[in-house]
């Protein structure tokens, strides 16, 4: 798989900031688990999320926005529904930014 493609866990991630005030991204995803670290740590890793505050009732839990980069992707992925596991969507590594 190339690594310049968002995985299908990741676009879905993003695509929930663009409705949320701030960009903010969810903790949860829609069937109420945890979105899994590696989710976080790798849209970070990209710049496509940010840290946006630390929680200090539950200081392992990363909260985070989108970033410019991360919102250009996921709008030019029209906020991507994925389905089967595979997003179907080939982007050049400079594409989202």
């Amino acid at each position: 798989m190339d690594r310049n493609v968002p995985t299908a866990a990741q676009l879905r991630y993003l695509a929930r900031g663009l409705t949320q005030p701030g960009g903010k991204l969810p903790l949860f995803d829609e069937d109420g688990q945890m979105v899994p670290v590696d989710v976080v740590r790798t849209c970070i890793a990209r710049g496509l999320a940010a840290p946006w505050f630390d929680n200090p009732i539950k200081p392992d839990w990363i909260v985070c926005r989108l970033t410019e980069k991360g919102r250009r992707l996921s709008d030019l992925t029209g906020g991507f529904q994925v389905q089967d596991g595979d997003t179907g969507i080939r982007l050049a590594a400079n594409d989202a930014g």
